[in-house]
């Protein structure tokens, strides 16, 4: 069983070392929560740049030592120039996977890191923005190995990936990804962190560093534009919320899925007493994830655009509907649909002031468009993939509109005053994780890391297999997958104990009285907790 690390005072928790270490530093200088996070998020896209960058987005969870959480927003909408016509006209059936017309969205993860700054600033933080940017500038301009994880990464439409602008001079060696130790500098990015330290976060949108990421994006051909990204701004959200018998849940609206990260964890209470690690266990999840699926499917949209109130979907009287349509003896149908893959980064940092904050940072599939900006150094995004060129979809290509999220971060407080910080990347999986993490800690009490080391599964598809089954590590007791497979699921066995498509994930927990911070990052990943 494997031993949770306590701290006294405060702690992170990364999918890289390099991370954690980096917010542990501002930690031990006095810095808060979202100064420590600020520094892992620029540390955590030099290190690992399959997973997320600074040409991604990013969403937020905060909560001040009143107890107040705030939610941040900070994803990019469409370039004006991204147009349905535009795609039909170039002879489209749907978004590209990869190149300058997959790179259609803002990045909003500098955004955010600005707002967070303002929010770290009101919570008494007081350090420079260089001294929180340096760990981050000093690796990308020294180097850093390149990770396990990103060796053993088989990207989607691997050929297309590496036929973009910039793509092979950054991240090949003889038209290969590196091996896991090799030494990777990137020097265009280092530059780009450095003047971000001097000049502010907002040079990034509107000043030399905007200027310079709009002339290579044009020059690529991507739909968006120099004003585009000077209008940009990340947004400050009410975060959603639900209730349980034991603790009161957070997670971000939409455009984010988060509201099925909720919904899930509130159908599995309404299912009865349930043994931890048991078939019925497993199948209540599913089947609250498939549920929440076809919701979040119907409901998620640009934050501005939405028609249906998020939280009418968490009251107890929709949550009772739905759980009475589950069946604990059955698995219930479900519709083959496109899947939400997704490569992220989720971290969680905790400080001695209570302060608490659930991050996840990403450039949606593994290195984004694959387009590398040349001047910046910037991997950008490939989040337009979420948009449909049907102009009825719930989620149709339109310039401005923020496209749908799989990125969502999580957050509890359970009844005794615990705090929890947690969440996970996979794209879909991302909701499911979650779940399977919170309920094996909060319900049934297993340690930090024992309820982040279990075994895990997954409903759905996911990188590289199309197939619609309930997939789980080889851990697994074969008496349950005997009786899933008895009850209608499709289980299918990956042959590993540690799989990285189903999630990297970490939680922290601050007790209340002592402060001591409890804190995981998942044995899946090249990372783990750090603290003071």
């Amino acid at each position: 069983m494997p031993e949770t690390p306590v701290f006294s005072r405060a702690a992170c928790a990364a999918p890289h070392h390099l991370a954690a270490e980096a917010g542990r530093a501002i930690l031990e200088e006095g810095g808060n929560a979202v100064e420590a996070m600020l520094a892992m998020a620029a540390t955590i896209a030099v290190v690992y740049p399959h997973m997320n960058g600074l040409g991604g987005d990013g969403f937020w969870l905060v909560r001040g030592p009143n107890g107040v959480v705030r939610a941040i927003e900070a994803c990019g909408p469409a370039g004006s120039l991204a147009t349905i016509r535009r795609y039909r006209d170039q002879g489209y059936d749907a978004i590209p996977e990869r190149g300058p017309d997959a790179a259609l969205t803002v990045a909003g993860a500098v955004g955010g890191w600005a707002l967070a700054q303002d929010i770290a600033r009101d919570l008494g933080g007081r350090l420079p923005l260089d001294l929180l940017l340096s760990d981050a500038v000093r690796h990308a301009r020294e180097g850093v190995a390149v990770s396990p994880s990103e060796a053993r990464y088989v990207p989607k439409e691997l050929d297309t990936l590496h036929d973009q602008p910039g793509f092979k001079e950054t991240f090949l060696i003889d038209g290969k990804i590196p091996k896991a130790g090799t030494l990777r500098k990137l020097p265009a990015l280092a530059a780009t962190l450095e003047q971000l330290g001097h000049a502010g976060l907002e040079d990034f949108y509107r000043g030399d560093i905007g200027r310079e990421i709009a002339a290579d994006l044009e020059r690529a051909g991507s739909p968006v534009t120099r004003s585009d990204i000077e209008r940009y701004r990340a947004v400050s959200r009410a975060p959603l919320s639900l209730k349980l018998s034991g603790a009161t849940v957070y997670n971000c609206p939409p455009p984010s899925q988060g509201l099925a990260a909720l919904i899930i964890l509130g159908l599995y209470e309404r299912l009865g007493a349930v043994r931890p690690e048991t078939a019925a266990h497993y199948h209540g999840l599913i089947e609250a994830t498939k549920r929440a699926f076809r919701i979040r499917d119907a409901v998620v949209t640009d934050f501005d655009r939405l028609r249906h109130d998020p939280a009418s979907f968490l009251t107890p009287e929709r949550l009772e509907a739905e759980a009475a349509a589950i069946r604990m003896d059955r698995a219930s149908p479900y519709p083959v649909r496109p899947v939400g893959d997704g490569d992220t980064v989720w971290m969680g940092a905790i400080d001695q002031n209570g302060v608490a904050v659930s991050y996840i940072q990403s450039v949606y599939w593994e290195f984004g468009s694959g387009v590398v900006l040349p001047r910046t150094g910037l991997t950008w995004q490939n989040r337009g993939v979420a948009f449909s060129l049907d102009p009825k979809a719930v989620n149709p290509l339109e310039p401005g509109r923020r496209p749908f999220h799989t990125l969502n971060p999580a957050m509890a407080v359970l009844a005794d005053g615990r705090v929890l910080s947690y969440g996970s990347m996979g794209g879909d999986g991302q909701p499911q994780f979650q779940a399977q993490v919170f309920t094996r800690y909060a319900l049934y009490g297993m340690g930090v890391a024992e309820a982040v080391d279990a075994p895990r599964f997954l409903f759905g598809r996911t990188w590289g297999a199309e197939s619609m089954t309930v997939k789980v590590e080889d851990r697994f007791e074969s008496s349950c997958i005997a009786a899933l497979s008895r009850m209608g699921h499709e289980v299918e066995e990956l042959g590993g104990s540690y799989i990285d498509s189903l999630g990297h994930a970490g939680l922290l927990v601050r007790h209340p009285g002592n402060g001591r911070v409890e804190a995981t990052h998942d044995p899946r990943s090249d990372g783990g907790p750090a603290g003071v």
